[in-house]
């Protein structure tokens, strides 16, 4: 609820406020806009990796009887490395890079397919940390694309027609004091000609009595 008062103070902060909403509300408009976009094509590319990810285990799906055969202990993630972008504002993680660890084993004692599954397994991986990037990027642009909406409901349903009213409002009790006025002055100023008339009236009568009683 917008608090004011009827004077002419009350109504210069609330056109000072009018007119600062009405000037944000484009550009809050326009990166609710982009982060929409944003939004959209976080979630495109976290679907495109997610089928690459999928294409890739499909493809090496003749492998699976040997996948039972292989030490998982040759590999892990030791670290992602990251970064940070902005986009319309929001303030996002990106993946500079994927370190991963890597136990020696014998090319010798160990079947020659081995170096192959290592690969695989790395791009399998990044593939997959990639894709929850997107993921947790599409959400982190949704909520402040849902934030975004909110100020633009804010402004433009609730905040703007309600300092548009409150001044209309003032504007009108001022005209009614200013009419009151007016009017107020007007019956004075008749009555002052009222009681002048009556005053000029009485002296005009005193000069005739007077004019009277020297002749008789």
């Amino acid at each position: 609820m917008i608090k004011f008062q009827f004077n002419k103070t009350s109504l210069n902060e609330l056109n000072k406020q009018l007119k600062m909403r009405k000037k944000a509300l484009p550009t809050i408009k326009s990166k609710e806009s982009a982060l929409r976009m944003e939004v959209k094509r976080a979630k495109d590319v976290a679907e495109e990796t997610a089928r690459k990810l999928q294409q890739k285990i499909d493809d090496y799906e003749y492998m699976s009887a040997l996948w039972s055969e292989f030490d998982a202990g040759l590999l892990a993630v030791r670290n992602v490395q990251l970064g940070h972008q902005k986009i319309a504002g929001v303030r996002i993680p990106i993946i500079a890079g994927v370190e991963f660890e890597e136990a020696e084993y014998s090319f010798f004692s160990r079947p020659l397919w081995y170096a192959d599954g290592v690969i695989l397994l790395k791009e399998l991986a990044i593939l997959g940390i990639e894709r929850e990037f997107f993921l947790e990027k599409m959400k982190l642009l949704d909520q402040a694309r849902k934030k975004t909406t909110q100020k633009v409901n804010l402004y433009e349903k609730v905040q703007i027609p309600g300092y548009e009213q409150a001044i209309l409002k003032i504007k009108r009790f001022m005209e009614d004091e200013e009419n009151l006025s007016k009017a107020g002055q007007k019956i004075v100023k008749q009555r002052q000609n009222i009681v002048e008339s009556g005053e000029l009236k009485m002296e005009n009568e005193d000069t005739l009595n007077s004019q009277l009683s020297t002749l008789n």
